[in-house]
């Protein structure tokens, strides 16, 4: 028989926060919410509490600030989280700003002590936390009545059975403010930063005791709807990547739906591989995708296509537009300004889930690391990694487009650097011949499996793209020389 207590776990009701705390919030938990202004750490308060306030679990916020609750109250009910009747039934607020110009910890102690004891409540609420801090060195007191306060407080709250957050403006982990840092049972740190003209908001658990949480900085936004958390994803190990893939799968290849190129790439493209499609401006990329999506419908495999260089009207041809409408293929519009990587792969993942997709289409990468937020961008190379591999994990196929300059004397596969996180390549150019422009595409490699390593013409057709013959026969036919296959 197990003696381990058991400790309840509370959704938030905050999108992506019961992911980042390790499936929610501890009950009778004594927790910190800090940060820089403005960086949405009431919000995130106002929102949680009026997801958890009930009848039976009511909540008890108190605001130390020097405006009136009702001041606050007139911007927080904008949101759509906001509930007036649960104001009245469930909630209370409480100013203790005249105990607070009066200086005394104590007496501050006490009136909480009081209200708690009247009201029963299951959550707790001070903001701001920083202006008793500030309170305390106006009036030449010592940290250790600072220290003592925040442990009688956190005692009194753990007895009464509520859980409680205590909301503070913090710059950075200061030393005066490590009584609470300490005491605290979970912190959470919210910022926000300019870069250049982009604005990134950004969250961590810095600690959340008793349970695993998700480690480093996590995106977030603010919408008229409160906050959405964009967890970071975490990279599995390869092992277990594969064997993901493989149960998923089963090995199975999948056809590309244009005539030929399966052939080309040894029988079709493995499953839950990611594909790079590169070449120049006007190689048809996007159309190569198009039939890779056709394909799919036509095998019962549902799609969803991200698009970030054309908005969806530009790249809905009439083969896609008829699918799209159809609702066989799903489409992402991300030319939104300051994207996170983590944010299109949540919408992704959640498209995916909601269609049963197979197969994804990037297009294109050079257009999703302009859509990105510059701080994101310089770290495309890793970001693109993580997230590739979390839709690969899922079993999904990957087809990603490049804008590839193409240049005859420099062989390359990618602007990034990142054609090693592509399973297989297929490279895409123009050659001229006989004083024309003409399209040619080559598999550059399908990863442990043999493929064709011809270099064949093709043609763009009002049926699709049609596969000519290799260089080498096209040569032998134009001079009249005699060819391998003649």
């Amino acid at each position: 028989m197990s003696s381990k207590v058991t400790i309840r776990r509370l959704p938030t009701g905050v999108p992506g926060l019961d992911n980042l705390l390790g499936g929610g919030l501890p009950e009778f938990s004594f927790n910190l919410i800090a940060g820089t202004p403005g960086s949405g750490k009431t919000t995130l308060a106002h929102q949680m509490m009026f997801s958890l306030a009930t009848p039976e679990y009511r909540a008890l916020f108190f605001t130390v600030l020097g405006e009136p609750p009702l001041k606050m109250l007139r911007y927080q009910q904008q949101f759509t989280f906001f509930d007036h009747d649960k104001v009245s039934e469930s909630i209370r607020f409480v100013n203790l700003s005249a105990e607070l110009q009066e200086g005394d910890l104590d007496r501050i102690l006490a009136r909480i002590a009081e209200e708690v004891k009247a009201y029963s409540p299951s959550l707790v609420i001070v903001d701001s936390f920083r202006s008793v801090v500030h309170s305390v060195r106006h009036e030449e007191r010592n940290v250790s009545a600072l220290q003592r306060f925040v442990q009688q407080l956190g005692m009194q709250m753990t007895s009464w059975q509520a859980t409680t957050f205590m909301i503070g403006e913090y710059l950075a982990p200061e030393a005066e403010s490590s009584p609470i840092f300490t005491v605290a049972d979970g912190i959470l740190w919210m910022s926000q930063n300019m870069h250049r003209n982009s604005m990134v908001r950004k969250m961590q658990v810095v600690k959340m005791r008793g349970q695993a949480q998700a480690p480093g900085l996590h995106t977030f936004r603010i919408s008229d709807s409160g906050i959405q958390i964009f967890p970071r994803a975490i990279v599995q190990p390869v092992d277990a990547l594969k064997s993901a893939i493989k149960n998923s799968t089963g090995e199975k290849r999948i056809p590309m739906g244009i005539p030929g190129l399966d052939d080309m790439l040894g029988g079709g493209l493995p499953a839950g591989y990611s594909m790079l499609v590169v070449g120049p401006s006007g190689s048809g990329k996007t159309i190569l995708a198009t039939e890779f999506l056709a394909e799919g419908v036509r095998q019962g495999e549902p799609g969803v296509v991200a698009a970030f260089e054309k908005s969806p009207s530009q790249l809905l041809n009439n083969k896609l537009h008829t699918l799209v409408k159809a609702g066989q293929v799903g489409v992402i519009d991300t030319r939104s300004l300051d994207l996170s990587i983590d944010e299109t792969l949540h919408d992704l993942i959640d498209m995916i889930n909601r269609m049963q997709a197979k197969r994804v289409v990037i297009d294109s990468l050079s257009g999703f690391e302009l859509a990105l937020a510059p701080e994101f961008s310089e770290d495309f190379r890793g970001s693109l990694y993580r997230m590739v591999a979390e839709l690969t994990s899922m079993g999904v196929t990957i087809l990603m487009t490049s804008e590839l300059e193409d240049r005859y004397t420099d062989l390359r596969f990618s602007p990034f650097g990142s054609a090693f996180l592509a399973d297989a390549i297929l490279m895409q150019r123009y050659v001229e011949l006989a004083g024309q422009f003409k399209r040619v595409f080559s598999v550059v490699k399908v990863r442990g499996s043999a493929h064709s390593k011809d270099i064949r013409l093709f043609d763009i057709t009002d049926e699709g793209i049609v596969i000519g013959d290799t260089l080498a026969e096209y040569n032998g036919i134009m001079t009249g020389r005699p060819t391998a296959s003649s």
